[in-house]
């Protein structure tokens, strides 16, 4: 298998176990009647504090699974097939800084539950990404993800009393500190090519004028000029 092939199987396998692993929890929960909405995020309750690690895995019901399902997985594909050498570490990043955020700054009179915190860290992520990185790749899946995904910014606002705004709008600046913290990190593609003409070292001979003509003093110059109009005794000029 060569490395293109392997990539793309890795970007497309790997957010499939994340979303079935989404799906068995939601289906076991629909079938033993066992609802693990308690294990949420309880903004400043220490005695939750695992909220901010189970979140994301739980959801209301399958209406709320399935509206995440699409751009959560196309997203964290996205990431792990163009961004490989940091996909893993932003996407713990954007998780760990969203969960933790809503547990600071959320609603204390609810439960905050859900991948949607994640997925908007994610757009943030890719579309930040063209911003600090500022290529062509990074330009256009930017692009890709404001035209796909540009209506979701609606959803940081207050809104709905059973919609966790405070996890959209977090995940949203989770993502764009992520985009910014690793924008160093240039992918192999991402690279300027340095072309053969630019490691050669300029020559003397590729300039019109000598490279200290404008150093030396007027009087230096006479002097020189005069020497070429009389060689001298020695001149083998006839």
């Amino acid at each position: 298998m060569g490395k293109l092939q392997k990539n793309v199987r890795e970007s497309l396998l790997w957010p499939a176990y994340l979303i079935g692993l989404l799906w068995v929890i939601e289906v076991f929960q629909a079938l033993s009647g066992i609802s693990f909405k308690m294990l949420g995020i309880w903004p400043r309750h220490w005695d939750a504090w695992y909220g901010v690690f189970l979140a994301p895995l739980l959801h209301s019901g399958f209406p709320h699974l399935l509206a995440n399902t699409p751009p959560l997985y196309a997203l964290t594909a996205m990431v792990l097939f163009f961004y490989r050498k940091v996909a893993i570490a932003s996407f713990n990043m954007i998780y760990l800084l969203t969960g933790l955020a809503v547990w600071i700054f959320g609603r204390d009179n609810a439960v905050h539950i859900g991948a949607s915190g994640v997925v908007y860290g994610l757009v943030a992520f890719v579309f930040w990404n063209g911003v600090f990185r500022r290529n062509i790749k990074s330009i256009v899946l930017a692009l890709i993800v404001l035209f796909y995904y540009g209506g979701m910014f609606t959803g940081i606002l207050p809104g709905k009393e059973d919609v966790s705004w405070e996890s959209h709008l977090l995940g949203g600046l989770a993502g764009v500190f992520t985009s910014f913290w690793f924008m160093k990190k240039i992918e192999g593609d991402e690279k300027k090519p340095v072309y053969s003409w630019e490691l050669e070292a300029p020559k003397d001979d590729d300039y019109f004028l000598d490279r200290d003509t404008f150093e030396k003093t007027k009087k230096q110059r006479e002097t020189e000029k005069q020497s070429r109009e009389d060689p001298g005794w020695f001149s083998d000029h006839t």
